[in-house]
């Protein structure tokens, strides 16, 4: 059956934030409201913006663009167009983009009568961005602290903030943030790969249902979390995913100057490593 052919019945006027009915319109399959109109202006203005930064720079070679956010010593204070200042616009845009995307879902849901789940799980992700280019650079004192907008510098900048906290893979929330991502993929693999071997059960043989899945995982590790339950548990691993990622940049640096090493100097010092082993 085609989408088009039942979406209708969901097109449902009224839930919107602001703008009343104003807004309250699709294009084809995509509902636009107010905040759809935000984001489109946000998203426009801000790529606009790359591709004139691009165009003042050194180079079109796409990965070497890179829009730099304005130098240390200019701290917190707005900076000239082409020293900084497009990258403060362009996160700016970035925000206003992303918030207002939320929005739009959170639109969405009411009309639809359903749960926060999707804009919920898209805050938190926009939250990990906000940690990167507001959040540190505030705390650190100056915008300068920011990531570059670009292929190569972005990755350079991943890498100097790792070395300048020695192995930043000893930091204890971005180890929680890492397992959640790895988590979230490995849950999500296997129960996809349930659903597909249940709906392809080999020629001549009937499609399996529920109570088959079920079944298969109590017998190979002894319990099943059910047909709801994975989808809560990727939704909790994915948020944390993103949450202990902001967590483990704002720390570093803020709050944790230091090697990343060196916080594990707590478990060196317990009392049984210096009383031979004896409580």
């Amino acid at each position: 059956m085609a989408m088009l052919s039942f979406e209708r019945k969901y097109r449902i006027a009224g839930g919107t934030l602001v703008g009343g009915s104003l807004f309250d319109f699709w294009v084809g399959p995509f509902y636009v409201g107010f905040f759809g109109v935000t984001t489109a202006i946000f998203a426009l203005l801000g790529t606009l913006l790359i591709i004139y930064g691009a165009a003042i720079g050194p180079t079109w070679a796409l990965f070497q663009i890179s829009i730099d956010p304005p130098p240390i010593a200019d701290g917190l204070a707005f900076a000239p167009l082409k020293h900084g200042g497009l990258w403060q616009i362009i996160t700016i845009c970035a925000l206003g983009a992303f918030i207002s995307w939320a929005l739009r879902q959170v639109e969405i849901c009411r009309k639809l009568g359903i749960g926060y789940h999707v804009p919920a799980a898209f805050s938190f992700a926009i939250l990990a961005y906000a940690a990167l280019n507001v959040f540190r650079p505030i705390l650190l004192g100056a915008w300068g602290y920011g990531f570059p907008y670009g292929i190569m510098s972005h990755l350079d900048w991943v890498s100097n903030v790792g070395y300048q906290h020695l192995h930043f893979h000893y930091n204890p929330a971005h180890m929680i943030a890492v397992t959640c991502f790895f988590t979230t993929t490995f849950a999500l693999g296997l129960h996809a790969g349930e659903i597909l071997s249940a709906a392809n059960p080999g020629k001549g043989k009937p499609v399996k249902y529920g109570a088959y899945e079920s079944a298969y995982f109590r017998d190979t590790i002894t319990y099943s979390i059910g047909e709801i339950g994975i989808h809560r548990l990727g939704y909790f691993l994915a948020l944390n995913a993103g949450l202990w990622s902001a967590i483990c940049m704002i720390i570093s640096g803020p709050f944790w100057t230091q090697g990343w090493p060196y916080w594990w100097d707590w478990y060196l010092n317990l009392p049984i490593w210096s009383t031979g082993g004896q409580l």
